[in-house]
């Protein structure tokens, strides 16, 4: 039994009716869209889309989202605060790809009014009830009313039964209201091969996710289980609950309104949403504010906001306005896209940039084959916008783009520091894997353009002995290294620098030192220079000792 229609269904019923009465042609392609959508992309996204939903009448009404969703016996119930159902709503809903968020003035998730369909594979009999008013669909009401009808009859016959559950809507019964604390419900009695502890339990395990896709919900309760968002003023998001426990996410966005080029070519509805926003997120690990560390993603996807099919491989998630197939599972190509991508490579260099210098390397992109198109096309805006961005550590402080920096090939802690203000554009110890720095633009320095850039270089020899000593290390573990070496400057006891240690004396070379009771290596410093001015200071032809503080 129906109770009042304040959102004269009678009416929208009627017209329905009439029009497939005069063609059941329009009956069948009626019965096709929602075969299409039922089968194609939103087969088993019923959460995500009453979750998107939640989220726009959260938005809508300026209030907190929260949702709730739960079994009733042999129906889940889905509960939201936010914009109660309204006569617009109630059109759109009967009808395919008609959105009632078109002209909304707030920041909507949803696009085209498909989303309902979602529920289809688990309800064929739902309905929404709402402050002022609820609404059913029924598939064995279509039925009937459909059986009266000559012509989409025999269609329905051909068809099996297969009709299009959502074009026709009855009011609720009086009396109907969703739970308390709440301002709608969709109600979804199950099919007989439905499990309703199963989306229970898939629900939860995804509703963490959720809380972070969509920033204007801040509670998801799953039966009895509580997960909550919390923003802080850090830039970071707390969802709290659920079986992952807490998690925080360190969250960059970023938004903007295209250009009128951008989204000439798009379709008529899309031309009006303007506005686009994007945001990576990366979880943190640890409790100390002071001392979180990246913890980076792998087996990532595009949510657009909420998961789709594109594979992506970057260490962060990425949630976009992106334009979306109807499905909402794949990307469309096209400016518009290109112009997101852009979008996304800008803000992906603020997300690094919010890191401590130290604990970018884990953001960097590694080298290797793109998981998907989008993937690539991802990786070479952000490739892009990494290159010409200050964003790396320099040697001696500061920090450089990669198409301005210079990594010394070399291991070796001490040495940036001892040759930031040698060899300009000079990267910190530790700026990155080589790999993954040279293909953003960075140049390589080895040992042999290392030596040359030396060449001619005045420095105290107390200096050189500091070179020396952090090219040591390297020597042992380094092939051929020495080799290479073989030509760096030595400054002499006299002054003057020569080509490599092979044709210069050390103090410690000297009969008396090779006598002497401790050892060549061991020469007490003092002794070592007073021997160094004595062979220097015999102005012995071709005689060239090594200064005594450049000795190690």
């Amino acid at each position: 039994m129906t109770g009042p229609d304040p959102f004269g269904t009678a009416a929208l019923r009627a017209s329905v009716l009439a029009s497939w009465a005069d063609s059941p042609t329009r009956f069948r392609e009626d019965a096709n869209a929602e075969e299409d959508l039922l089968l194609g992309g939103y087969g088993d996204r019923w959460l995500v889309e009453l979750a998107q939903n939640a989220a726009d009448a959260a938005g809508r009404a300026g209030v907190p989202g929260r949702l709730w969703v739960r079994l009733d016996g042999s129906e889940l119930r889905v509960a939201n605060t936010g914009a109660p159902l309204d006569a617009e709503g109630v059109t759109a809903l009967a009808a395919l790809r008609a959105s009632a968020k078109r002209d909304s003035e707030v920041e909507v998730v949803g696009r085209f009014g498909v989303g309902f369909a979602a529920v289809l594979p688990v309800s064929a009999e739902p309905s929404i009830v709402s402050r002022g008013g609820g609404v059913a669909f029924s598939a064995s009401r279509t039925a009937t009313e459909v059986a009266a009808l000559a012509g989409p009859s025999a269609e329905l016959a051909r068809r099996e039964g297969q009709l299009p559950v959502l074009r026709l809507v009855w009011p609720t019964p009086a009396g109907e209201t969703p739970p308390e604390g709440y301002d709608t419900e969709v109600r979804l009695p199950l099919r007989p091969e439905v499990d309703g502890e199963r989306l229970l339990s898939d629900a939860l395990a995804s509703a963490a996710d959720l809380l972070l896709a969509l920033p204007a919900l801040i509670e998801v309760r799953i039966g009895s289980t509580c997960l909550a968002r919390r923003d802080d003023a850090d830039g970071t998001v707390l969802i709290d609950g659920g079986p992952q426990g807490s998690q925080r996410w360190l969250l960059v966005r970023s938004s903007g309104v295209h250009a009128a080029a951008v989204l000439a070519g798009t379709a008529v509805e899309q031309r009006d949403r303007t506005e686009w926003t994007v945001s990576w997120a990366l979880p943190l690990a640890g409790d100390d504010p002071v001392d979180r560390e990246p913890a980076p993603l792998v087996g990532e996807v595009l949510h657009a906001p909420t998961p789709s099919n594109e594979r992506l491989s970057l260490p962060a998630r990425l949630f976009a306005a992106m334009p979306m197939e109807p499905s909402r599972r794949r990307f469309r190509p096209g400016p518009l896209a290109d112009a997101v991508l852009a979008a996304a490579g800008e803000a992906y260099v603020s997300l690094l940039r919010s890191l401590p210098a130290e604990r970018r390397r884990a953001l960097i992109p590694a080298p290797g084959f793109p998981a998907s198109e989008l993937d690539g096309l991802l990786r070479e805006a952000v490739a892009i916008a990494l290159r010409d961005a200050k964003w790396l550590p320099a040697a001696g402080g500061g920090e450089l783009a990669p198409s301005d920096a210079v990594l010394l090939d070399l291991p070796g802690a001490e040495l940036p520091e001892l040759l930031a203000d040698v060899v300009p554009g000079l990267l910190a110890d530790g700026a990155g894997a080589p790999t993954s720095l040279v293909a953003l633009g960075v140049q390589r320095l080895g040992a042999s353009e290392l030596t040359e850039r030396l060449a001619g270089l005045e420095r105290p020899p107390a200096w050189w002995r500091e070179v020396y000593q952090a090219l040591a290390p390297a020597a042992d573990v380094v092939p051929g290294l020495t080799e290479e070496l073989a030509a760096l400057p030595v400054p002499l006891v006299d002054g003057r620098v020569v080509t490599g240690p092979a044709s210069a004396v050390f103090a410690d070379d000297a009969p008396e030192s090779r006598n002497s009771p401790v050892g060549n290596a061991q020469l007490a410093g003092a002794e070592r220079a007073t021997r160094g001015r004595v062979l220097g200071g015999l102005g012995l032809p071709g005689l060239r000792v090594v200064h005594p503080d450049a000795m190690h």
